[in-house]
């Protein structure tokens, strides 16, 4: 293939079959306590120094797709937490389409979950709480970029932070979170634990809500408990 660079032979040993994560091996039949379990083993697991990275993957109104790395910073049963700025493409984008699709990936475990949901902010009280925890330099930071817009240089960006450092030289000065910034919250529709495994024979277990008036096959999909649904996908 003249021009393009080969890597077709790139091939990586994966679990093998007697570690599979089947059905029958679901502690608990829901998602969140789940993925706070999987959450939990990629903490601490060696060569995953930032267990909470996560591809954010949104889409504008026309549909067109962009991703980026974000940093999750809470989950629960109401949703998945991250902070940005409002006026970044992101921002912009979620504010045309607020559906968007989350992916962790611990490369060392050979684990992946997809989370799929609807995008809202969090209270202005939240996003306050969570700016006065962040460095102060993080702070300065947020206030002194216009995220996603062109800018002349990296000397004028780190001017302006200096600017800033003047301005809050007291340390017992409280920098206030600029009104284009704060939190998102990804409330979760469907949820995808994946597993890597020898020959391609992955795992999947997806839950999800159940659907207005769906009929469900008991055979193929099956109860979960806080009112989710788990069925299996062909790898």
């Amino acid at each position: 293939m003249s021009g393009c660079v080969d890597l077709y032979g790139w091939r990586k040993p994966y679990k093998e079959h007697k570690d599979a994560f089947t059905e029958r091996s679901l502690s608990v039949k829901e998602p969140i306590r789940l993925f706070e379990q999987w959450f939990n083993v990629a903490s601490e697991t060696p060569g995953i120094s930032e267990a909470n990275a996560m591809t954010l993957a949104t889409s504008d109104k026309h549909g067109k797709p962009s991703a980026r790395i974000v940093l999750l910073k809470s989950f629960g049963v109401n949703g998945f937490t991250f902070f940005t700025n409002y006026n970044s493409r992101k921002g912009h984008e979620l504010a045309e389409n607020p559906y968007a699709s989350l992916l962790f990936y611990w490369e060392p475990l050979k684990w992946q979950v997809r989370v799929e949901g609807i995008v809202e902010k969090v209270s202005p009280e939240e996003s306050d709480e969570y700016f006065q925890i962040r460095p102060r330099n993080s702070q300065l930071a947020a206030i002194a970029s216009e995220q996603s817009s062109v800018i002349r240089d990296r000397e004028g960006l780190i001017n302006k932070i200096s600017e800033l450092e003047e301005q809050y030289k007291d340390p017992k000065a409280l920098v206030p979170r600029p009104y284009n910034w704060g939190g998102f919250k990804l409330i979760p529709q469907v949820v995808e634990f994946w597993q890597g495994n020898t020959h391609r024979v992955h795992d999947r277990i997806l839950f999800r809500r159940q659907l207005p008036g769906e009929n469900i096959d008991e055979i193929l999909t099956h109860q979960g408990e806080d009112g989710w649904l788990y069925e299996r996908l062909a790898p």
